[in-house]
């Protein structure tokens, strides 16, 4: 990198430690609450019927299922989520906000749009917030990008299907005999 990258990248690194944290902190205090379960709490009000099944609610939060299980479990033990199986696949788990979800997100609202547009917004001359939308979206299409491809990839060695294990590698050429996989 040559130093004007090295300035963009660290400097990138150090708002993308910062905020967060900052943005924790203020939700911690005024509501309560972590900034994952806000955003949690406010794909569910997003979403029609304030409902999304658990596999749908982790892509949008940017989660792993575990880890919003976890999150879903403390949210419903304080009344803020329910969570109950799908009508359409009873495998699935559907979550909803419940009313004191709803009234939760409300009262953790103002003061968080207040502190993003401190921190934020505020910072930022209207060229330059025009150049951070454009900017965030391009990193963003590139990590999508990259996240596809890694699951793709995923995918494919999960259906690769297994050499004959009759066969010789003789008779699968640029083949070498390897050991079968452990499932």
């Amino acid at each position: 990198m040559n130093e004007r990258e090295s300035a963009a990248w660290l400097g990138l690194v150090s708002v993308t430690q910062l905020l967060p944290a900052a943005l924790d902190s203020q939700l911690q205090r005024d509501a309560g609450l972590t900034h994952f379960e806000f955003m949690v709490l406010t794909a569910l009000r997003l979403a029609p019927d304030s409902t999304l099944r658990m596999t749908e609610l982790a892509a949008r939060t940017d989660a792993t299922l575990s880890r919003l299980s976890h999150v879903c479990s403390r949210l419903e033990q304080r009344g803020l989520v329910g969570r109950f199986a799908c009508p359409q696949d009873g495998r699935a788990t559907n979550v909803r906000l419940t009313a004191g979800g709803r009234r939760a997100l409300v009262h953790a609202l103002s003061n968080h749009l207040a502190t993003v547009r401190e921190l934020v917004i505020d910072a930022l001359t209207p060229e330059q917030l025009d150049a951070l939308i454009g900017i965030a979206a391009a990193i963003r299409d590139r990590l999508g990008d990259a996240a596809e491809r890694e699951a793709s990839a995923a995918r494919k060695e999960r259906v690769r299907p297994e050499p004959d294990a009759t066969a010789s590698s003789s008779d699968q050429p640029g083949l070498a005999a390897a050991p079968a996989r452990a499932h």
